[in-house]
Formats: structure tokens, sequence, C-alpha cells
């Protein structure tokens, strides 16, 4: 069986009866992990392998970015913002680029430890302080200094067998507005975006695994939510820019995504436009209304899903040992 196009949330730190129900549901493809899942590295092991062994080809994601939004804490490394790495990149080129490799890799490898196939990492948006809900999880305000960056550290991701997700199409930096709280309009021309915001997604195109767009509405490109918009996802991110991977929306229940309507409709939008998989979190009630719509479509899942499976194994044995980990480790805490 294929994953399905849904990925929704778990409400605890172990499965409940309606968890193993969800999962066998065809129409689902994946879970992701939020604070509230995790506990200790044995029991977040554990739950990932719970999952697994009701359906293997699910997908297990968290996000594990580093800074403010980084899920698993006790026993993992408490990674820096990016903006930090970006920084140091600027101002050490050489040194700068070991580091990002490592931290991608560090993060990387100790998520897969936990049994989880990725992190929805790294944020491509071009930011330092013009949008709260972005600010230091960019890694600079310059377009090519955080193409650089965030090439450094996929690269690591992929040494340590993880599938990098680029977020948030077509950058999230330009506007103040939250999109878990409201709708954000940037009223930018595409000319403006293609010089700046998009610079990164152009030149990573070939290197993404995934790519999550943002739910912003660009009046002057298209009326419609990024996320639900054909002209973005088809027309501009898969014809101009030439990517050819995983599209995930961004979380159906945040207000941003609110604009194109109910559940259902949302849901609609998204897969229409090209979205390979959608999430609902944080909701269960949305979740299963997105479901009962989904299993009433003759609805093919997408073949594109299972390339983002975990490519290497790690154990928390190799890990803890680790001279590099131990090393970047140290790095991390002269940094701070």
């Amino acid at each position: 069986m294929k994953a399905g196009p849904l990925m929704l949330d778990l409400e605890g730190l172990s499965l409940s009866d309606e968890d193993k129900d969800l999962l066998r549901h065809p129409m689902v493809g994946g879970v992701i992990f939020f604070a509230r899942n995790f506990h200790s590295r044995q029991q977040i092991e554990s739950l990932s392998a719970d999952i697994a062994a009701i359906r293997p080809e699910l997908l297990i994601a968290v996000d594990q970015e580093g800074g403010r939004v980084q899920r698993f804490r006790e026993g993992f490394t408490r990674l820096p913002p990016m903006q930090a790495l970006g920084d140091y990149f600027a101002a050490s080129p050489e040194d700068g680029t070991r580091l990002l490799h490592d931290c991608g890799w560090l993060m990387a490898a100790e998520v897969l430890a936990a049994g989880v196939d990725f992190s929805f990492a790294p944020v491509l948006d071009v930011d330092r302080d013009g949008c709260a809900v972005i600010a230091n999880r960019s890694f600079s305000d310059d377009p090519v200094a955080a193409t650089a960056a965030a090439r450094h550290f996929i690269a690591g991701m992929h040494e340590a067998g993880m599938a990098a997700t680029g977020k948030h199409f077509p950058g999230h930096g330009g506007v103040a507005a939250d999109s878990h709280l409201e709708t954000p309009f940037d009223k930018r021309a595409l000319e403006e975006l293609t010089g700046r915001d998009l610079v990164p997604f152009r030149e990573l195109a070939a290197t993404l695994d995934a790519v999550m767009p943002g739910h912003i509405v660009f009046p002057a490109v298209d009326e419609h939510c990024v996320g639900f918009s054909r002209h973005w996802l088809q027309d501009i991110l898969r014809t101009q820019l030439g990517f050819n991977g995983v599209i995930f929306s961004d979380d159906l229940s945040m207000k941003g995504a609110d604009h194109a309507g109910g559940y259902a409709r949302k849901t609609e939008l998204a897969l229409a436009a090209g979205c390979d998989m959608v999430l609902v979190c944080n909701d269960r009630p949305g979740a299963i209304e997105v479901l009962d719509f989904l299993s009433r479509l003759k609805l093919e899942p997408s073949a594109r899903l299972a390339t983002m499976k975990a490519r290497k194994g790690w154990r928390w044995p190799q890990l803890d040992n680790d001279e590099r980990r131990l090393r970047v480790i140290g790095q991390l805490e002269a940094l701070a």
C-alpha cells in the first residue's frame, strides 16, 4: 500500500485506539510529531516503531529546525537558530561552511535515530526581523547568502540520509502577518520576488527533495493562496523553476489557509494545485473531515512520497560516542 495524501498528528505520547484506526485508513500517508508527543529518546523511538508496525510506508516527520522550533529537546542537541549559523558563515566562510554541513548532518542523524524519516527543514525564507514568525529561523536577509548557507546545511542532511524540505515557498519574509493567525497579503510583483525571495528556491530546485508553500496571497501574481494556486505550484515552481520533488501543503488548520474555505475545500484546492500531501494538525475533527472527503475521491496516491523515507539508519548507541557529533556539540556550545 502506498502512503495516502493526508499527514495528521497524534494526541499524546503513545498511540490511542483512535490513532491506530486512523493510521490504518488508506488515505493517511504520514504523521507529524509535536512537542506534546515527546518525552524521551526511548519513548519517541518506541512511538515511531509502533507507527511503522501498523503501516511501514507511513511517513513520520517533525519540525526540528533549531532555535525556537525544535520539538525534540531532552537528549537531543540544542541547535541554534539558523540565523546564528548564517551570521557565522558570513563572518567566517570556511569555518561556517563546515559548521553548516555538520549541523545539517547532526540534526538529521539524531532525528533519524528517533525512527523519524525527516524534519521539515530548512527554512528558505529571506528575512532577519521583518516577519516575527520567521525572523531568526532564516539563514539571512540576503538571498545569495541564504542560498549558500542552506545548500551546505542540506548537504549535511543528505549525507546523514534525510530528505530536505524547503519552506515556505515563495517566501514569507516580505510580510509581517503571521499565517498561523491570519492570511498575509504580499503586494509585491513577481519581478521583485524573483530577485529576492525566490532566489533560494530557484537555485536549490534541483537539490531539494520537497517544498512546502506558505499560506500567503500575492494578489499581483495570483488571487489564490500559494498552496492552492496552480499558477504558483505548476507554472512557477514546477515549470519555471524546474522542481520535480514532493510538494507538501502547510498545515491546513492555520488561519492563513481559511481564505480558501473549509477543510474539504482547502484539501480539494491543494491537491488540484499540485500538492502531493496535505497536513491537518491540532484539529482531529478537521482531519477526520478531510479523510471523509478523500474517501469519496478516486485518488491515486503520489509515488513521489516514497522518496521522503529515511535513507540511512542511525542508532543512539552509535551517536552517543560519535566523535564528529561530540565535536560539533562543542563548537555549538562555544558559538553560543
